[in-house]
């Protein structure tokens, strides 16, 4: 009994997210409607966004090579944490990579702990008007070994304060 506080406070720090002065605006209002929203939309809702894209179609044994970028639309730099983004090694599954009939890529990445709140060097600035890029080799944190359709939806918004309201999709192919 004596161990539950210190077991809620680990839960709490836990759950926590980027502090709110790095945040441009809530991002909990993502909907679940939007895999057919333009980017336009995700701009005019949030300076701080960012885009996925993959290639329509992969061959086994290619990497399956996904593109990441942040784009800042606001007039003055904007800041987002980059844990739980492609911006750090894989450390974390801020992913959800599942096949056409539902089942989900187990994800096979480090899963590392956190201290609460994120030091400063764990942020990155993107300039006004300005974006951001990297690529990251699913391969390398998913299980994905089943030729097929499967999607990508992007789960780590709540660490890093960024929006992706768009999922990708890619067939891998034999």
């Amino acid at each position: 009994m004596k161990n539950i506080i210190p077991i809620l406070s680990a839960a709490m720090l836990m759950l926590a997210s980027c502090s709110q002065s790095t945040r441009t605006s809530e991002n909990n209002d993502v909907a679940t409607d939007s895999v057919t929203a333009p980017a336009t939309d995700q701009s005019a809702a949030k300076p701080l966004f960012a885009i996925m894209k993959i290639k329509d179609a992969i061959k086994t044994g290619d990497s399956l090579k996904l593109k990441f970028t942040v784009y800042n639309t606001a007039d003055s730099v904007q800041h987002f944490c980059k844990w739980h983004t492609p911006f750090e090694p894989l450390m974390s599954k801020y992913l959800d990579v599942k096949a056409a009939n539902g089942e989900e890529a187990a994800y096979k990445g480090a899963m590392a702990k956190r201290i609460m709140p994120p030091p400063a060097d764990s942020y990155i600035a993107v300039k006004p008007g300005d974006s951001l890029s990297v690529d990251v080799d699913l391969l390398k944190g998913y299980a994905i070994t089943t030729p097929g359709k499967y999607s990508i939806t992007y789960v780590g918004q709540s660490m890093a304060g960024l929006v992706v309201k768009d999922s990708v999709v890619f067939e891998y192919l034999k």
